[in-house]
């Protein structure tokens, strides 16, 4: 995959890589990692500028929230209610429960969007809930861009400082992300695990 994507970077430049930040964050399987650190790498060997790799690379991951967040808002609340009428007895979800999470991400929902920005997978995801809780617009983009702006700007500055040796940071990044995937299946674990003992 790495191959095609330094491949459309090289060709397009600036505009490549918008379209590539844009699409990872729709289809979080295409890793931001190599496009950041290659973009930087880039800095050094063509006429690329970091501010111009990082804006690009920000205003990419900014186009791709939005979508996600207003997919996010198909499926607002009430929606999700009629579901949880329907089937919740089948997923031991009340209508309650959800009235409490769309509670809670109208009270923490700016800080989870701008920490999330910062986890791999979980960084493009977090735009859906913040779509279905109809969290304040302005908000969500201003937190939005200031945590994908500082992801940025530290993948791309890594890639500029190593030159071509770009390659280790991708690899870095990989036992960073398997890391936080562990973290973040132990506390899915514990969730359920709390949840059915709640329920039961």
């Amino acid at each position: 995959m790495g191959n095609w994507l330094t491949e459309i970077m090289s060709e397009f430049g600036y505009v490549g890589i918008m379209f590539l930040i844009a699409f990872e964050n729709i289809f979080p399987p295409i890793p931001s990692e190599v496009i950041l650190t290659f973009g930087g790498f880039m800095t050094t060997t063509s006429k690329l500028s970091i501010i111009g790799v990082i804006t690009s690379a920000t205003a990419g991951s900014v186009i791709g929230a939005i979508v996600l967040y207003m997919i996010g808002l198909q499926l607002d609340v009430a929606r999700l209610e009629k579901i949880v009428g329907r089937w919740g007895h089948i997923l031991r979800i009340t209508k309650n429960d959800i009235r409490k999470a769309d509670s809670w991400f109208d009270k923490y929902g700016p800080w989870t969007v701008f920490f999330c920005r910062f986890v791999p997978l979980i960084r493009s995801l977090i735009s859906i809930p913040a779509g279905m809780s109809n969290m304040n617009v302005g908000l969500f983009l201003l937190f939005t861009t200031i945590g994908t702006l500082i992801w940025n700007i530290i993948l791309v500055y890594l890639g500029a400082s190593v030159g071509d040796s770009w390659e280790v940071i991708v690899e870095y990044m990989k036992i960073y992300a398997r890391l936080i995937y562990a973290i973040l299946f132990l506390s899915v674990i514990i969730l359920l695990y709390l949840f059915i003992k709640r329920r039961r």
